[in-house]
């Protein structure tokens, strides 16, 4: 027979211990670093072009995608072609513009991840009443005034840190700016005619906001190379300033006139000549009590008070069309149109013919 006073107290409460903190150890197991990262949507190497997840990703699900208005990737890849063409009679030299990336941002960590020094134009877009943003970095500052000040290929642009923009500078970058806006208009006029043009520049980006920190923009990153020189032109544009032409950025495909069918156009407007409508000709209209209605018998007789000279109302089904005068011709009663359609009857084609 075992003795259970060879247990002691102090044996029983370690083997106690000893298992309540394995259980509490396998349900408060603490995260790592790796794994808060991951939850929290941060990424260590700071690739903002990788995919987001995580409660990162959940607060920037409200930006609205730059895919859903696919027509901006056509009229961009129109500014390029006209960039370079452009850009090589500015420069007077081999210049190679493309088109790095199209992706949304909120205006104001825009600006915080603008690298400096830098020049921000503030352009207007004249028919759409709203603002864009045009950054041109430092690289491709100091390669532009290399380049139209006859600087030597093959060396590399001095660029001296902390000092301020000459006026020299910012009037030649100036130049380039217009350049861009004037191709700028052009890739858009096959859309909508839109007139861009410069407002100021600006070395600070606090003194560059043209929409409210948390606004959605569209950002496009270009990249200019001129041989061994270069640097970069980014183009954001807050979707205010969109928003008047959205309708046409949603198209799929640029077509002739931006998606009119001009063969449906035609099928349609045969169709409408040759479809058959009933006029009626009214001569007369009456109100009667229904007591009255319900007691016509066969032989009665109805007074109107119509006149062989008063109008004639025609009508399909219950649209006024126009007025005639009653008459006679070959033996049939006929009626002659006195007066043009009324604007209830054009008004009735025309959303016939849009429907």
């Amino acid at each position: 027979m075992a003795n259970t006073d060879d247990i002691s107290p102090s044996d029983e409460d370690g083997w106690g211990r000893s298992d309540s903190a394995e259980a509490v150890a396998g349900a408060e197991r603490i995260l790592n670093q790796d794994e808060i990262d991951s939850l929290l949507g941060f990424d260590i190497s700071g690739d903002d072009s990788a995919e987001q997840n995580g409660i990162r990703a959940i607060i920037n699900s409200a930006l609205v995608s730059y895919e859903r208005l696919p027509m901006l990737e056509i009229v961009f890849d129109r500014l390029v072609r006209y960039m370079t063409t452009s850009l090589r009679n500015f420069t007077s030299d081999n210049v190679e513009v493309s088109l790095d990336s199209i992706s949304s941002i909120r205006f104001g960590d825009y600006l915080n991840s603008i690298p400096l020094p830098a020049i921000l134009t503030v352009f207007k877009a004249e028919q759409l009443e709203n603002y864009g943003l045009l950054t041109v970095d430092s690289n491709l500052i100091y390669s532009i005034v290399d380049v139209l000040l006859g600087g030597r290929r093959g060396t590399a642009a001095m660029r001296i840190e902390g000092r301020p923009y000459t006026t020299i500078e910012r009037v030649l970058v100036q130049r380039m700016v217009e350049v861009v806006l004037a191709d700028a208009k052009l890739a858009f006029e096959p859309l909508t005619p839109v007139t861009f043009t410069l407002d100021r520049l600006e070395t600070n980006p606090r003194f560059a906001a043209i929409a409210r920190p948390a606004n959605a923009a569209i950002l496009v990153k270009l990249r200019i190379d001129m041989e061994d020189r270069g640097g970069r032109i980014e183009l954001l544009l807050p979707y205010a300033t969109l928003e008047p032409i959205r309708k046409m950025l949603l198209q799929q495909f640029m077509g002739e006139k931006f998606g009119r069918d001009n063969i449906w156009e035609g099928h349609l407007a045969t169709e409408l000549w040759t479809t058959q409508m009933d006029i009626r000709a009214v001569l007369d209209e009456q109100q009667l009590p229904l007591q009255t209605v319900l007691n016509f018998k066969v032989g009665d007789t109805l007074m109107l008070n119509a006149t062989p000279d008063k109008p004639v109302e025609l009508r399909a089904g219950a649209v006024h069309l126009t007025t005639a005068r009653m008459g006679r011709r070959n033996h049939q009663i006929a009626v002659r149109v006195e007066a043009p359609l009324t604007r209830t009857a054009r008004r009735a084609v025309q959303e016939m013919s849009s429907s």
